[in-house]
């Protein structure tokens, strides 16, 4: 492999992941951002994102001398210019967040374009990293006005909390080009190392995928929620239920926890944005309507769940009653808030008049940007369930399965775990005395004559 010069414009969770992990594939990389001060604390090997593995790889690729920092995109093809080694590929990983209506906003792609357009060298490859409708490959070629520059798309599929992992581990490298294969192959060639399957496709074939994937997965979950809650009308309990078709290897496990809905960065501007491809071309996508709308009824159903477990009905009033929510994020592992369900549950329990204490261990109170009058954020989980009448699990952090239950219980008012995320093994939570409500999940029962039978299967206790 072929080590190459490489600029990456953002650094965000997708940029600088991107460019400390190519930098540690061995190519020479040099990232802008436009934020002074981030890009200061960058060259000093600190960042400010909560991703194992990037802070490592990050001081690793400085001090190999591979990766560097600079201020602003035209910045960045200087430096490797004076180098004297010109630019050949630039990734584009600038936010592109949700606008009016859905759709995605191009303005930071448009802006590097526009900064880059005259200094880029003859040749170089402008590669779309960031999630953009179908059809941005072909804007930016015109935009940039420059037909010995060729424009590719490549797509990212990073998890929040493993995007190292991810990266270095894809499942699948996909690059779409209209602008010739030699521009789509020279990209794929930055990943040879990894050994991943490749696809070359079309530029808006490589854009749509990263939508489909995306919106597929919401499907998912929005589908999970749904079957939970028929389960909890059935008395059927859904981890057998999702265990039993996750074996199904046209199903797979992933993507088949109930929670309190979904959300994060991604999903939601993800899916809205599609939408909006598909009324543009005139086409009714009811199923993503559809996910939408049992992921915002999720929401209602945790509050209505979190009010029967405090007051004996759904519909009780929880008005000046003190609850703990432990987990705020949108998932575990990252300190991601972003159209994070937690807080969305948190909203409406607020709206009905309910006290809320929260304690994530991704967020510090000191530094929190959450609203003060939304909620009260600490830092012990015990501090957070003093005269609490229910413990609410809204984040499935790891560490929540090892907390001390019999501590817990003295602090409490009322011994209520409202586990949204399936996380505890309701016997321990049990055995201090807790009154434990998860989702979707039946009755504890002793297993049947099933047990005795040819086929040795014992229901595992919820």
């Amino acid at each position: 492999m072929f080590a190459r010069s490489v600029a990456v414009v953002g650094t965000g969770y997708v940029g600088l992941t991107t460019g400390a992990c190519l930098a540690s594939l061995g190519h020479r990389v040099v990232c802008a951002d436009i934020d002074a001060a981030k890009v200061g604390k960058l060259v000093r090997g600190e960042i400010g994102i909560r991703e194992p593995g990037l802070a490592e790889l990050v001081r690793e690729g400085i001090a190999a001398g591979r990766l560097s920092f600079v201020v602003g995109a035209a910045a960045a093809l200087a430096e490797l210019q004076s180098r004297g080694t010109p630019v050949e590929v630039m990734f584009l990983c600038v936010p592109t967040p949700m606008g009016v209506g859905g759709v995605a906003d191009l303005a930071a792609v448009e802006a590097v374009v526009e900064e880059t357009r005259d200094v880029i060298p003859e040749g170089c490859v402008v590669v779309n990293k960031s999630t953009v409708p179908v059809g941005t490959a072909d804007r930016t070629s015109e935009l940039l006005g420059r037909p010995d520059v060729g424009v590719v798309s490549n797509p990212e599929f990073l998890r929040e909390g493993s995007a190292v992992h991810d990266f270095l581990n894809p499942d699948r490298i996909v690059v779409g080009s209209n602008s010739s294969q030699d521009a789509a192959e020279r990209v794929a060639a930055l990943y040879a190392r990894l050994g991943a399957p490749t696809v070359l496709t079309d530029a808006a074939s490589a854009e749509m995928i990263k939508y489909a994937a995306n919106c597929f997965l919401a499907m998912k979950l929005s589908y999970v929620n749904a079957l939970a809650e028929l389960c909890e009308r059935l008395d059927a309990d859904v981890a057998d239920v999702t265990e039993g078709i996750g074996y199904d290897k046209r199903i797979g496990q992933a993507f088949l926890s109930p929670g309190p809905g979904w959300g994060g960065s991604c999903l939601p501007k993800d899916i809205h944005a599609l939408l909006q491809v598909a009324d543009s071309a005139d086409f009714e996508f009811r199923l993503l309507r559809a996910t939408i709308d049992t992921n915002t009824r999720q929401f209602q159903r945790m509050v209505e769940k979190i009010r029967k477990a405090v007051t004996g009905k759904r519909s009780g009033s929880v008005t000046r009653k003190r609850i703990a929510l432990f987990g705020l994020t949108f998932k575990a592992g990252t300190d991601d808030l972003r159209d994070s369900p937690a807080l969305g549950v948190a909203a409406l329990l607020k709206q009905a008049g309910a006290e809320l204490v929260a304690y994530d261990p991704g967020i510090a109170a000191a530094s929190s940007s959450i609203d003060g009058s939304l909620l009260t954020v600490v830092d012990d989980p015990y501090e957070a369930a003093k005269d609490a009448e229910a413990i609410v699990i809204l984040t499935e952090w790891p560490e929540f399965r090892s907390l001390d239950w019999q501590r817990l219980g003295a602090a409490v008012a009322e011994r209520t775990v409202v586990d949204t995320r399936n996380l505890l093994d309701p016997a321990v939570v049990r055995r201090a005395d807790f009154d434990w409500v998860g989702v979707g999940r039946a009755a504890p029962y002793v297993a049947s004559s099933l047990a005795t039978s040819s086929v040795s299967a014992v229901r595992k206790p919820a």
